[in-house]
């Protein structure tokens, strides 16, 4: 079916341009013209602060990208780094379609509109796709993210990975001629035994002539984490920020050259490690008398102190290196060449489950052999992307061009650390990907259209299995990924303050392929025969509304998105660890958010997220004895959020000091659903309910001239007890509740 609106939207934008060209060739522009256009198209890119560059690779104002757009500022980025030091609460916060923050190492259900995002620093891709492990949100100091840009539901523009959207931090760049040196000390505490925490970090910027630098160094101490009934909050076995500590090495430098600087040479350094400091240990709650074993008071995962005997560490060691090269005068338009290599390894805390022991657990095991052991995955990758961006296409005023090729090639494996067991086995794949895109502005409206091809390859050596899954040999083989993939859309700007946009994309992603590798349990398997490592391709239809006035703005969007072969998480009734399920889903969703400046001194913002989403009980059978269910299994908190709202007010009660107040509310929610498989008369059904909650945090920040600014923050003001939405399902150890109240106290100096 995606073939006829496809078809439809690059017809549609091929006749205006073909009828502009013929319109336009008997009238070539003017000199003046031409200036003028190009002088309009660098204050765009310069002047606006509402400019992108995930996706479209140059700057490009977001009032002529027919999309949901989220741009995350660097006031809003250092507001919660006032109250918290998560990587992924500033997210939460501020974009609407996000999930909750899991407030730990792992990202573990922080899905964007439901499915996973692709993440970037800088555009370089973080974790892998192939075992996609809840922990590449972790990957840098945000002290050195400047802002992040967010596209909003299913894109291929950054390569595969982007089901649920794009996620771009990108880091500070100087801003003032000379040297600048920025320290920032903070303390933060619960008040509790071993609760405290610090942070170090020195940042240094040069921007002279043609030439600029920005430099860092961090170290980021934690404590252990309380709720806000006092108790310990359990570590999480998938990666825990308590008991951490975080070191941080950030470099970017670059130089411009040639005729007029239009060419220019960056080099970036990045190395972040966080590790555990082994003082703790999980001690699992229970959820009541239903739970096994059960209990008559219910009582969440807390922490004691202790070892497990011979654990490691466990940690987040992202290093990447990029280089980028830009000519602003390359044959009439922009060229752009990147390369980078990232080496990636997350380890988690050690479990004791069924499936980490060394013989099957059955009827036989004799529980004196339990053992621990930490599971560790370890990825590396090589890119290398090459675009070139031409304006004024066939001398037609408003007509560009963005083409190029990505190329990548990205491999990943997972072990059991202790016994050095293969998990799952090495994976490696490589992609070629080119691309074209076209945008024509004709006065108040942008039309756009472009093509993705990707074409992969994945190879994976033949194993065996873990006992959990009867150690079955599985031959390796190889899978051929090719797609094509569109997109098109038009955005109209009815005046100087509102537009409307509506459009049509396609994502392209893998399915956590390493799940469905280890979990396979019968023998006679090769990869090449296994349909769940099939690929992911999302279409996704989107229409919504902008204005951006004097003093304030406001957005609206409504999305669809769906796919015939997608995934979702779901708990294993047996093991009670996540599985993931390949059916087809649908995800439907409304967004909004606008913000108002009512004078000098007031500012207040506010979003809304309603998201709704349904899959099949049952996958078609690969042997064709039934195909795949109807969509009545209603999609729960593993995937999709809870509605969200949230608000934040800011006074400025005097010129060099702000206070703000923000507040965030998950809502209640109650899910059902049922189905018949006709075949065999197998009944289904699934019910979920969750409760929400209301938190609020408080920011502080005075400038003073001599000292530097003083800045007080207080996460979780009222000091309130709750369960992360997505720990209300029962599963695997993972009953925690949220942090309680934390009180932080930082400083900032320049000079």
């Amino acid at each position: 079916m995606k073939q006829v609106p496809a078809a439809f939207g690059v017809f549609m934008l091929a006749a205006a341009v073909s009828a502009s060209v013929k319109a336009q060739q008997n009238t070539p522009p003017s000199q003046d013209a031409q200036e003028q256009e190009t002088r309009g198209r660098a204050d765009d890119a310069v002047n606006l602060d509402q400019v992108i560059v995930t996706g479209v690779r140059t700057p490009k104002a977001v009032d002529k990208i027919p999309g949901a757009i989220t741009l995350v500022s660097r006031e809003e980025i250092q507001h919660t780094l006032l109250v918290t030091e998560d990587a992924t609460a500033v997210l939460a916060r501020t974009v609407p379609g996000y999930a909750e923050s899991s407030q730990a190492m792992s990202n573990t259900g922080e899905t964007l509109r439901g499915r996973i995002a692709l993440r970037l620093f800088d555009g370089v891709p973080q974790g892998s796709p192939l075992r996609e492990g809840g922990r590449n949100a972790t990957f840098t100091d945000m002290g050195m993210v400047g802002r992040i840009e967010v596209i909003n539901g299913p894109s291929a523009s950054e390569g595969i990975g982007a089901a649920g959207g794009i996620i771009n931090y990108l880091s500070k760049v100087p801003e003032k001629d000379g040297h600048e040196t920025t320290v920032v000390s903070r303390y933060s505490t619960q008040f509790g035994d071993d609760s405290a925490g610090w942070k170090l970090g020195v940042n240094h910027a040069y921007k002279q002539d043609n030439a600029d630098f920005i430099g860092g160094v961090s170290f980021i101490d934690r404590g252990i984490s309380y709720d806000g009934n006092g108790r310990r909050i359990g570590m999480n076995t998938s990666g825990s920020v308590s008991d951490s500590e975080a070191k941080n090495l950030f470099l970017k430098g670059g130089i411009n050259f040639g005729e007029n600087g239009e060419q220019r040479l960056q080099a970036t350094v990045s190395h972040f490690k966080i590790e555990g400091k082994g003082n703790y240990v999980q001690v699992v709650g229970c959820r009541g008398p239903e739970d096994d074993p059960p209990c008559e008071v219910p009582s969440t995962n807390t922490s004691e102190r202790g070892q497990i005997f011979g654990q490691k560490a466990e940690f987040n060691d992202f290093k990447q290196y990029a280089l980028k090269y830009t000519h602003g005068d390359f044959f009439g338009g922009t060229l752009g060449i990147d390369a980078y290599y990232a080496d990636q390894a997350m380890r988690y805390l050690p479990e004791d489950g069924d499936d980490k022991q060394l013989v099957r657990v059955d009827d036989d095991f004799d529980e004196a052999d339990r053992i621990f052991d930490q599971s560790e995955i370890v990825s590396e990758k090589k890119g290398f992307r090459i675009g070139w961006t031409r304006p004024d296409l066939f001398n037609v005023s408003g007509l560009e061009l963005r083409t190029g090729i990505d190329v990548v090639k990205d491999t990943a494996e997972q072990r059991l650390a202790l016994t050095n067991r293969l998990w799952v086995p090495p994976m490696e794949y490589e992609s070629k990907a080119p691309y074209a895109q076209l945008t024509y502005d004709i006065g108040p409206v942008t039309l756009s259209g472009g093509y993705r091809r990707e074409d992969g390859d994945l190879h994976v050596d033949s194993y065996t299995t873990t006992a959990y899954r009867n150690s079955v040999f599985v031959e390796g083989g190889g899978v051929k990924y090719k797609e094509n993939l569109v997109n098109y859309g038009a955005i109209w700007r009815i005046t100087d303050e509102w537009s409307v946009f509506g459009s049509y994309g396609e994502g392209f992603g893998l399915p956590n392929i390493g799940i469905p590798l280890r979990n396979i349990n019968v023998p006679g398997q090769s990869v090449d025969r296994i349909a769940d490592i099939a690929a992911i391709v999302v279409d996704n239809t989107e229409f919504g509304v902008n204005w951006r006035g004097r003093r304030g703005s406001f957005s609206a969007s409504h999305y669809d998105s769906e796919t015939p072969f997608g995934t979702s998480l779901a708990i294993d009734p047996n093991s009670n660890d996540f599985i993931l399920s390949r059916a087809p889903t649908r995800i439907k969703g409304v967004e909004v958010s606008g913000d108002w400046r009512f004078n000098e001194q007031w500012k207040a913002s506010a979003l809304y997220s309603r998201i709704r989403g349904k899959t099949a009980f049952w996958a078609a059978d690969p042997a064709g004895a039934y195909p795949a269910g109807g969509l009545n299994k209603p999609m729960g908190v593993l995937d999709i959020n809870p509605d969200k709202i949230s608000a934040s007010v800011t006074w400025k009660f005097v010129p060099n000091g702000d206070i703000t107040l923000g507040a965030t509310r998950l809502a209640d929610r109650h899910l059902s659903g049922s189905d018949v498989r006709a075949s065999d008369g197998e009944e289904f059904s699934y019910r979920e309910d969750t409760y929400g909650y209301t938190l609020f945090d408080l920011g502080v920040n005075y400038e003073t001239e001599r000292f530097g600014k003083f800045s007080l923050g207080i996460e979780n003001l009222t000091d309130k007890q709750y369960i992360l939405s997505w720990s209300q399902l029962a599963g695997y150890q993972n009953y925690w509740a949220g942090r309680g109240r934390m009180v932080s106290i930082t400083h900032t100096i320049t000079f």
